[in-house]
């Protein structure tokens, strides 16, 4: 993009000159990473479609549809877009079954996004499948870049330019790459002084890009980034214009360039009339020539834009990640992301559908549990599995001044989890007879005739207890407020809590885990058949004592999920599955041992339901008996697994791969009755 550069890429590249890796060949078998096209031949030639890498980037999580079962239109009103380009991309988001920095950067106030582009400077940027599938959940698009820029790029797109055929075919090539890998369209930008006479080249491009994407994908998006101009000039205009606006004319928006002044996005809007929303203002968050100075100052341009009725592009939030901003990522994502959402406001709402299971994880920590047990102690990072099996993430309140609040909200990385790496732990001091209500979701979800099925995973401490509020409103605008207690004495709660509320629900059903201490599932139903879920709330609560003085407060949310009483999870028999393995290498390792690397992959016989994820197993067999406990090796969300470097000790005869399904609403199949593949291991 104009006028940015990056002494931290500049160094690792120069490190990487020194001592370079071997060169990579996408058709040698390895753990599966992501890549962009860096040439036309690549492009033209379809050579990714034959790459090991391929299958295992496909995204397999869809925006939400319509009736007409397309993706839905981007909604008419000042939308927000953010362009990744994190450390020149492809960094630890690039291992598309996970990696193990706990720290790795990533993104969860999906709630203040409409669009999400994956940036990088190299020609074809391809988004990680892990971006398209937790965005999809969010239902937030997904663009990946086509950028030619310096030398290199005039070169190129001389070539791309050099007919109208030409135009046409890279048009297409990538219109079939992001309908494969399941992405929603792109970000075009040219960044080289072009010849007048390849301009009507450089529209049929544009054009033929937007027609074959619109074809081919209902509801995908062609953008243009605000470069060179109709006369061939590489001329960052910085707003909309008679320069720019045939290229906006033939595509679905204007990213314009971050060196506007206060008064360009009203002329934009001008000049846009109907189409206001679809130019989406530059902002660069390092501040480099920035309408505000970006960094802690970016909601200055975003006031700016939102008063004039446009769209914002918001550019490299990565920004907190890179520049380490204290006093720690955590805290300093959500203090930046916090004045996004007080400019902007939220852009998305959740639940919107059911079922819905959100178990607050963020695509990284320190272990992963499920179903409250821990089955791995090693640091992790995949961002596929943000919010495992959910299609949500959590929306939390940080207020400014948080010294205010009795109780302190916080994603919770260390304490043990319910599902996944994380939770959301309650910490503080609150007196007997008193609450606390931190808002978790805004929801936007109308219920059918249905009675719904709430079950929350909760762990707390001494007597405090924690319990859910859901607030609704009727078809006549009525608002109500349900109240989902813990378990306890119901007389002290409904006498606590019957004048907040409309409803007071004891749960059903109340489930100890055992063995694992602490964790108990708390599953309640509502029946509010025709009015529309607006929010879900934690109530953090002791009951009421003779003693009102403050006392420490703790309490963990584990996971939450809303059904329907008639959404029961059917899982196929593990019969019905067909296992294939393939690239199978036998290594020799120490003592005798051996470490096998293969691809192991899994269909149904018949039909083809997806699930939301696949836990992966193995069980080293020694006769008639395993090695130890099965092994978890990570998750999947698609029907494939790489193995890598699996230690396999000797006297091991076969491994058992075993496969746990995961469906849409949290549950998964029990280990027992999961589909598994016997591999025996070579010489034994």
């Amino acid at each position: 993009m104009a006028q940015i550069t990056d002494e931290n890429n500049q160094s690792s590249a120069a490190a990487a000159a020194a001592d370079p890796p071997p060169p990579f060949n996408p058709l040698t078998p390895a753990v599966p990473i992501s890549y962009p096209l860096k040439t036309l031949e690549e492009l033209e030639s379809r050579a990714y479609f034959k790459s090991f890498h391929f299958p295992f980037n496909q995204s397999t999580v869809k925006l939400p549809s319509t009736a007409a079962g397309a993706a839905a239109a981007l909604p008419l009103r000042p939308r927000t877009l953010v362009c990744h380009d994190m450390a020149g991309g492809y960094t630890d988001d690039k291992f598309v079954q996970g990696g193990a920095n706990p720290d790795a950067y990533a993104i969860w106030h999906w709630y203040l996004i409409d669009v999400f582009v994956y940036f990088s400077h190299n020609l074809v940027t391809l988004p990680p499948p892990c971006w398209t599938n937790t965005a999809h959940r969010h239902g937030v698009k997904v663009l990946g870049t086509f950028i030619m820029e310096w030398d290199e790029g005039k070169a190129l797109a001389d070539k791309l330019l050099s007919t109208k055929a030409s135009a046409q075919l890279y048009a297409e090539r990538l219109t079939e790459l992001a309908v494969a890998l399941g992405f929603d369209g792109w970000l075009i930008n040219m960044e080289v002084n072009l010849d007048p006479g390849q301009i009507p080249n450089l529209k049929e491009f544009v054009n033929h890009l937007s027609q074959t994407m619109h074809s081919s994908l209902p509801g995908s998006l062609v953008i243009w980034y605000d470069s060179v101009t109709i006369d061939g000039d590489l001329n960052w205009q910085n707003l909309l214009n008679d320069k720019n606006k045939p290229f906006f004319d033939i595509c679905d928006g204007l990213f314009a360039n971050y060196s506007w002044g206060e008064d360009y996005p009203k002329l934009s809007a001008d000049v846009a009339g109907e189409r206001k929303y679809d130019v989406y203002m530059g902002i660069d968050v390092f501040g480099r020539g920035t309408f505000g100075g970006g960094q802690w100052t970016t909601n200055a341009a975003l006031d700016v834009i939102k008063k004039n009725n446009v769209s914002a592009a918001i550019f490299a939030p990565g920004w907190v990640y890179e520049t380490k901003q204290p006093p720690d990522f955590q805290t300093a994502q959500n203090r930046w992301w916090g004045l996004v959402e007080k400019s902007w406001g939220t852009v998305q709402n959740y639940p919107k559908a059911l079922p819905f299971y959100a178990n607050f994880n963020q695509g990284h920590g320190y272990h992963i549990y499920i179903d409250g047990k821990q089955v791995s102690d090693t640091p992790w990072n995949n961002i596929s599995l943000q919010s495992v099996q959910t299609l949500l993430q959590p929306f939390i309140e940080y207020p400014e001044d948080s010294t205010t609040q009795p109780i302190q909200v916080s994603i919770n990385f260390k304490e043990a989890s319910y599902n996944g790496g994380s939770n959301v732990t309650f910490s503080g001091t609150l007196a007997d007879g008193a609450d606390f209500r931190p808002r978790l979701f805004k929801g936007d979800l109308l219920l059918g005739k249905s009675p719904i099925h709430i079950t929350y995973s909760v762990k707390s401490t001494g007597n405090s207890l924690l319990g859910i509020a859901v607030d609704f409103t009727s078809a006549k605008k009525e608002k109500k407020s349900v109240f989902l207690a813990a378990s306890g004495n119901t007389l002290l709660t409904m006498n606590q809590f019957s004048q907040h509320f409309t409803h007071v629900i004891m749960p059903r059903r109340v489930t100890k885990l055992d063995p694992e201490p602490g964790w108990i599932l708390q599953e309640s139903s509502v029946d509010m058949a025709g009015h529309t879920l607006n929010e879900i709330r934690a109530v953090c609560y002791r009951p009421k004592q003779e003693s009102h003085a403050p006392s420490q407060y703790h309490a963990v949310l584990g996971d939450i999920k809303i059904t329907t009483l008639g959404q029961i999870s059917n899982f196929p028999l593990s019969s019905s599955w067909i296992f294939d393995s393939q690239f199978v290498v036998w290594t020799s390792g120490p003592q005798g041992s051996k470490r096998l690397s293969a691809k192991i992959t899994w269909q149904l016989k018949e039909g083809n339901a997806d699930f939301v994820k696949y836990n992966i197993y193995v069980n080293k067999l020694k006769g008639t008996s395993s090695e130890g406990a099965p092994e978890y090796l990570g998750g999947a969300v698609v029907k494939s697994f790489y193995v890598s470097d699996l230690e396999v000790p000797t006297g091991v005869y076969s491994l058992k791969f075993v496969i746990q399904v995961c469906d849409v609403g949290g549950a998964l199949q029990k280990l027992e009755d999961s589909p598994s593949y016997l591999l025996k291991v070579e010489g034994a």
